[in-house]
């Protein structure tokens, strides 16, 4: 965002310099309300998707929204969000829409505080479970290894873009939603 100017600004907007200014006195001030905007933009997105705020969802269909929403890759949301590591405000923006809508970092500690080795494939599933989805994975850790897995999804089209069709794309979200989902399954 290094070339943002006041004047850029209010070309692409069709506003005054002037008028800029008294929104936005300062430069900083000008980032934070487009981290803001496109933030709130991706939130609309998930919103659509839901058909709810988040705060009338379970944990569930917030997932799968956040899953679905990342169906629209964009470099300049990319390079925002990259941009906003630097900025503590400008990252909150980003973190708030985050902690509302996608799962939250797993703990250090496994679901079940068993003896097991970390390293060893019995993490509490029963056989049907590992059946299902062939390897020995907490369940606790599934709706955030989809977040990660949508994360990466979106990172790659919007570094790559044209990479899938639209039947492949489908297919991919899908697997996605259902990683998110696996530990609902009865």
């Amino acid at each position: 965002m290094t070339a943002l100017t006041f004047e850029s600004a209010a070309v692409e907007s069709g506003l005054t310099k002037g008028g800029l200014l008294y929104h936005f006195p300062t430069r900083e001030d000008l980032l934070l309300a487009l981290h803001e905007h496109v933030a709130g933009q991706w939130e609309a997105c998930m919103e659509r998707e839901a058909g709810a705020p988040h705060d009338q969802l379970p944990d569930a269909r917030r997932l799968e929204a956040y899953i679905r929403a990342s169906q629209n890759p964009d470099r300049a949301e990319l390079l925002l969000m990259l941009e906003s590591a630097q900025d503590s405000d400008a990252q909150a923006a980003w973190d708030q829409v985050h902690e509302r809508w996608s799962p939250p970092a797993p703990s250090g500690e496994a679901a079940d505080s068993g003896e097991t080795d970390p390293g060893e494939a019995d993490s509490g599933e029963t056989d049907s479970e590992m059946q299902r989805t062939g390897v020995a994975v907490d369940p606790e850790l599934l709706p955030f290894l989809a977040r990660l897995a949508a994360d990466g999804l979106w990172f790659y089209e919007a570094l790559t873009p044209g990479t899938f069709d639209a039947g492949q794309r489908a297919r991919i979200v899908e697997a996605i939603v259902q990683l998110g989902a696996a530990d609902e399954t009865p």
